[in-house]
């Protein structure tokens, strides 16, 4: 037996499934599915197969024999089949739970529109197997098929290549196609009200109607992005970049699933200041799904190299300033997540141990910013364009596979033989915290914003200020300010009612470590507006990190709990407790 993810019950001794075609419909009123799932072996199989499962209700298997064993918190619940000999395909035929962890299911007075209901699926990082049984891990890459049931008035959207829409009385019959082999994760749905514009011919955007013109506008320089971004790592494989604007409770800044990339509504501002999300998640189109880390363990394999590819477009599109402002804010983020882990020091390794640990539990800015670090610390140690040539390679040996730490180093010792003891790898890989050697960044724009210190911005300067400036001054001004001082500020630049989020919880969360109750308001109305956890994870901590402030809290997310993610509203609980 080689089990070879500690979040998975998939055996790499065992038959393993090459494709596989899902049928789904959708009962908004049950807030179920009811599926069919045809299980296709690369060859004639026999013996024992054993996939993930989250709480599904099996009610079927053809082809096989099976036993559903008892569920484990982490985990879910081995599904074993017994495949005679011979056997090509198994049938299951299971249904959903109302609390499925990869489903969001939202009534319609939680959508834009108010008056149809909306779904979206959310499976990374193992989430996947609460929709299907599959062996779920990121390692067993399967193209497929689906056929999604769903009300005749609403829309079926998937991260795959539809094929048809056939309507039959109250319903209909969307039908879609995934020729690229993906891992589970990257499995991505929405059913809703939804409307689309073209941005370019081959991306779109999706979103609700009385969205979808502004999201259109706010996302028009997708295509350069996407030409930008081939300029650097090669051709895009995925045939279609689209995008769908998610509802608020979307619990990411963006989920890059293949040929449908989900965004939080939250990118849209009206300006244009915050789509480098979308730069991050066009950039997982070549790290991460096109060469996907095994497990979970792995993590900074995808993270990682998307942040360092992410801030390359972004330096072809907007010059070295813009690039050291994000990678400065990066660092920030960075060493506060180490300090958060200084109980678990083992979580901020870029290798990580999580046999017994939900990933969920350990997500946060480690893999992607140490990771970002020790790949620019590479690339400085071997000069650019060594760097990005051995990258391209990389991609290109690995595309549609999945790859370990340990392959990562072989790969770079076998290109640049000394270049790992050189930049200290063992400690980056296995050691916590940032090693001292990370590489530092600089920009006259960034000096700028380090030379005021807690000095407040002119008004000239504060107007030609990009979001990221204002969260790098923000998070540097000591967080024992008087109130005065803040209210000052308040009067000066309107930070509070900042219409970017990004500056508005970046003020809240030091108006809250100030304990200036005057900016409760705006902490209510952040945390009921928006599921992002970028976003809820600070304020909640904020608000618990002051005793006057804990039923605040407390309340708050009494209030907002059911429009929060299931991922969403697992975080928060643990931390108002």
């Amino acid at each position: 037996m080689a089990r070879l993810d500690p979040h998975s019950y998939a055996d790499d001794s065992q038959p393993q499934v090459a494709r596989f075609t899902w049928r789904a419909r959708v009962d908004f009123g049950s807030r179920t599915l009811t599926c069919e799932v045809d299980l296709h072996f690369a060859a004639p199989s026999q013996g024992v197969v054993d996939l993930d499962t989250r709480e599904l209700t099996i009610d079927s298997v053809s082809g096989a024999r099976f036993e559903l064993a008892a569920g484990e918190p982490i985990l879910g619940a081995r599904l074993r089949l017994t495949l005679p000999s011979g056997t090509s395909k198994v049938t299951i035929a299971y249904r959903t739970q109302p609390g499925a962890s990869a489903l969001q299911w939202l009534e319609p007075a939680q959508t834009a529109g108010g008056t149809q209901p909306f779904l979206f699926s959310q499976c990374q990082a193992i989430h996947a197997r609460s929709l299907v049984p599959l062996q779920d891990s990121p390692r067993c890459r399967v193209p497929y098929e689906a056929v999604l049931t769903v009300p005749r008035a609403l829309r079926a959207v998937m991260g795959a290549a539809p094929v048809s829409r056939v309507e039959e009385g109250e319903v209909v019959h969307e039908s879609f196609v995934m020729s690229q082999p993906i891992p589970p994760y990257l499995l991505a749905f929405a059913v809703g009200e939804l409307a689309s514009r073209d941005l370019s011919p081959r991306s779109r955007v999706w979103a609700e109607p009385s969205v979808v013109d502004a999201a259109a506008w706010e996302f028009a320089e997708v295509e350069a992005m996407m030409v930008a971004a081939e300029s650097l790592y090669g051709p895009y494989d995925w045939e279609r970049f689209d995008l769908l604007t998610m509802p608020p409770s979307f619990p990411y800044g963006g989920m890059e699933n293949p040929r449908l990339t989900f965004v939080t509504p939250a990118l849209v501002v009206g300006d244009r200041s915050l789509v480098d999300v979308v730069a991050h998640e066009l950039a997982h189109s070549w790290t991460g799904n096109l060469v996907t880390n095994a497990n979970a363990e792995h993590f900074w394999l995808n993270e990682g190299f998307t942040v360092y590819a992410e801030r390359r477009i972004i330096e072809v599109l907007h010059g070295v300033e813009a690039h050291a402002l994000s990678s400065a804010l990066g660092r920030r983020e960075l060493d506060a997540a180490v300090a958060q882990f200084a109980s678990a020091p083992g979580l901020t390794r870029l290798r990580t141990e999580l046999n017994g640990i939900d990933p969920d539990e350990a997500f946060s800015v480690v893999p992607y910013e140490k990771g970002f670090l020790f790949l620019c610390l590479l690339e400085r140690q071997v000069g650019r364009p060594a760097f990005e040539a051995w990258l391209k390679r990389w991609l290109s040996a690995h595309r549609f596979g999945a790859v370990t730490t340990e392959d990562f180093l072989a790969s770079v010792e076998g290109d640049f033989p000394g270049v790992l003891a050189a930049v200290r790898a063992p400690e980056w890989v296995d050691g916590a915290g940032v090693p001292s050697n990370a590489p530092s960044f600089s920009s006259a724009r960034l000096a700028a914003v380090e030379a005021l210190g807690s000095t407040a911005p002119e008004a000239e300067l504060a107007k030609r200020w990009s979001p990221t400036e204002w969260v790098l001054w923000l998070d540097r001004l000591p967080r024992s300010l008087p109130v005065e001082m803040l209210r000052a500020l308040e009067a000066r630049f309107s930070l509070s009612g900042s219409k970017n989020p990004e500056i508005a919880v970046a003020w809240a969360r030091l108006a809250l470590s100030a304990g200036d109750a005057s900016v409760l308001p705006r902490v209510e109305s952040l945390v009921g507006t928006y599921g992002r956890m970028k976003y809820l994870k600070p304020l909640y901590a904020g608000l618990m990190a002051r005793p006057e402030f804990v039923q605040v809290a407390r309340a708050c997310f009494g209030k907002f709990k059911a429009r929060y993610h299931p991922i969403a509203q697992s975080v928060v609980a643990r931390l108002v407790g």
